[in-house]
């Protein structure tokens, strides 16, 4: 009888171990599978406000649209004198990234260490302008000139009155910036 016991036991131990291992591994893979795809969420959008000898950087649009509105932030990051011109470079932070230095897609985004998305769209706010970008090495070289070598201008589209430049670059200066421009309509426009 107690050998039996002992058997029915071990069988259990064995079988709930088992049960185990296979929702961990689940569990696990369901957590990498989010974490793949937040990280893929937050690397598909960049915003950025030149104000004041600094440059004001976000990956939330709520955010950089509540910054727009007020002119500041309630958390952010800062790296003084880090920008292309030694601007000030300040990161917006989320209420939910603001103890973090490491890990801040917009920070990771500018120092390559995090690769945009396929899709990936910016706007900038320079010297009002609203230039916007489909691909972060365009929107680099527009921060370190102020202009873009190549380029769909429209007059007074913006929100307040200003020029919008729709940004291109060698690949796609023939084509009409049409995907560009719903994305830009879709996220700035009010119906």
């Amino acid at each position: 009888m107690k050998s039996l016991k002992i058997a029915l036991l071990a069988t259990s131990i064995a079988f709930t171990a088992a049960c185990q291992t296979t929702q961990e591994t689940t569990g696990s893979q369901a957590s990498s599978t989010q974490s793949q795809q937040l990280e893929n969420k937050r690397n598909d959008q960049l915003f950025e406000v030149h104000k004041d000898h600094r440059i004001y950087s976000f990956y939330d649009f709520a955010l950089y649209q509540d910054f727009l509105k007020h002119g500041h932030t309630a958390y952010m990051y800062t790296r003084i004198g880090s920008g292309p011109k030694g601007e000030t470079m300040v990161f917006g932070l989320t209420k939910q990234d603001k103890k973090k230095r490491e890990g801040i897609p917009s920070v990771e985004l500018l120092d390559g260490k995090l690769a945009p998305a396929e899709n990936f769209y910016a706007e900038m706010n320079l010297e009002g302008r609203t230039f916007v970008f489909s691909t972060l090495k365009d929107m680099a070289a527009v921060r370190k000139t102020g202009e873009a070598a190549y380029r769909h201008a429209k007059i007074g589209y913006g929100a307040n009155g200003e020029t919008v430049v729709f940004v291109l670059n060698k690949g796609n200066k023939k084509k009409h910036p049409t995907a560009l421009i719903q994305k830009f309509d879709s996220l700035n426009k009010k119906s």
